[in-house]
């Protein structure tokens, strides 16, 4: 999730294990996670997330939600507002991908 206005970003996956295990049997499920791992730290501007996670907040969302990623394919960002963008976060996540 992202906000310009309140200089925000947010990411959080949920990879289980046995479900990714029954659909990708020839990817790595390790590497995978290492891969989204990095999104975070990237989003959070975590200096162990490489130099793009030392962009302004704006320029990491553009560079995560890129569609020339070949690693992680995010889906195209879509608007809306919120007054609690932690609370919408979770909530959406809790419906979404949980």
């Amino acid at each position: 999730m992202f906000s310009k206005k309140e200089k925000y970003i947010r990411v959080e996956f949920h990879l289980s294990p046995d479900k990714f295990a029954l659909m990708h049997s020839k990817l790595d499920y390790e590497d995978i996670t290492q891969n989204l791992i990095s999104f975070q730290k990237i989003a959070k501007g975590d200096k162990n997330g490489g130099p793009i996670a030392l962009l302004e907040i704006p320029e990491r969302f553009r560079w995560l939600t890129a569609v020339r990623s070949a690693v992680v394919q995010t889906s195209r960002p879509h608007p809306g507002k919120s007054k609690d963008l932690d609370k919408t976060f979770d909530k959406l996540f809790e419906e979404l991908v949980k």
